[in-house]
């Protein structure tokens, strides 16, 4: 088992393992409209496993968080390129909510994707996920663009970024 990296309340924060990733399929099903590949989750994980992280309480995984790093032009307005940490989704079941888990799993793969060298973290976020963009707003994230029909279902999706590793 891996080593926890954070707590909140009774929920601790620790790197996904492999064994984790059908919980993690699962809790995204639950979740989010979005859905990847099983393929992609494990893909992610070998890539960028310290920034892949579960929030577990009772021996029971409730969240997680599945970032990597990108190389690209950068979303805080900066000119050129820079290395981005890029927050492919973070989920926590409905249920534990409001506790905490989903700031501290986005602060732990923050702080991962710094140590890699990334120098901002960005992500997309539907522009109706009214809950999430508050939490994304409280940890620093502010709007840098917006996307038209980014989803699936036409949806139109906000970018949100943030400088990390500094």
């Amino acid at each position: 088992m891996q080593a926890i990296i954070g707590k909140v309340g009774d929920y601790l924060v620790r790197g996904c393992e492999k064994d984790d990733v059908p919980t993690v399929i699962r809790i995204n099903g639950e979740t989010l409209p979005e859905h990847y590949s099983d393929f992609f989750y494990y893909e992610i994980l070998g890539e960028f496993p310290e920034a892949f992280l579960v929030a577990e309480v009772g021996g029971s995984i409730v969240g997680y968080v599945m970032a990597r790093i990108e190389y690209g032009f950068s979303h805080l307005k900066r000119l050129g390129l820079s290395r981005k940490g890029h927050i492919v989704s973070v989920a926590v079941l409905e249920e534990h909510r409001g506790k905490g888990v989903g700031s501290i799993l986005m602060e732990k793969a923050q702080e991962a994707m710094g140590a890699r060298g990334a120098t901002e973290s960005y992500l997309e976020v539907r522009v109706s996920n009214d809950q999430a963009i508050n939490l994304y707003q409280r940890l620093g994230y502010r709007t840098s663009g917006r996307l038209e029909a980014y989803y699936k279902d036409g949806e139109a999706a906000l970018v949100m970024a943030l400088p990390v590793g500094h």
